[in-house]
């Protein structure tokens, strides 16, 4: 069985970091181990050991291998796991955003329709103001993690996103309102949220787009 600070390493490598240029600590600090430098470099050289990553020192690199497991981390079976990176906000922007791995949701490839991990995260839902917003035909709720496109920047009109706007992490409903240069992050709820107006230059980031909701387990 892998570790799971190998995990989170080829997570990150998966995405495009290049932990090359960063020193132990740092990488460290991004995976929730902070402070432990060593360690840090021990797991790096397990994985080089192992073939699924190739550390270039002179070049500042460190990648991916060829068909290595950080295309995407598949369990036993076919179950994927998918680092959870905290919970954002469908309610009030409220919530700091936080990339820092706190576990991994496991879930089967064929419900999520995927066959690798790469490129997607998990974050729990924090607030009501979604509960009316559905993808694939399941609500948002309290309580539910929602997955994420990570790659997905450009989002159209009536996408669910994921937006960071002063560090703080919230799912809204975006529309671009060309005609006033304004965007629009719009809640979908029982109860009554004022949209978030944003002007075009605004400092914002779309960090995504929802693409599945996996409901809170409900108990008989």
């Amino acid at each position: 069985m892998m570790h799971e600070i190998q995990k989170r390493l080829l997570h990150l490598i998966a995405q495009g970091q290049n932990l090359g240029q960063l020193t132990l600590r740092e990488i460290g600090k991004r995976i929730g181990e902070k402070d432990k430098p060593q360690k840090i470099k021990h797991h790096l050289n397990q994985l080089e050991k192992k073939g699924l990553i190739k550390i270039n020192k002179s070049k500042e690199l460190i990648e991916k291998a060829t068909g290595g497991a950080s295309e995407g981390l598949l369990m036993k079976g076919n179950l994927l796991a998918i680092p959870i990176l905290g919970a954002a906000n469908a309610g009030p922007a409220l919530r700091f955003a936080d990339e820092n791995i706190e576990g991994y949701l496991r879930i089967s490839s064929t419900l999520l329709g995927r066959k690798s991990a790469k490129n997607i995260f998990a974050l729990m839902v924090d607030g009501p103001s979604m509960n009316r917003a559905e993808v694939g035909g399941k609500k948002i709720e309290d309580g539910d993690f929602v997955i994420i496109d990570s790659p997905y920047k450009s989002p159209k009109d009536g996408d669910i996103v994921l937006s960071i706007i002063d560090n703080m992490a919230n799912i809204k409903r975006f529309h671009h309102d060309r005609e006033n240069n304004q965007i629009g992050l719009i809640s979908e709820s029982s109860q009554n949220f004022p949209p978030i107006y944003l002007h075009e230059t605004d400092n914002y980031i779309v960090n995504g787009r929802v693409f599945f909701v996996v409901k809170k387990l409900k108990k008989r």
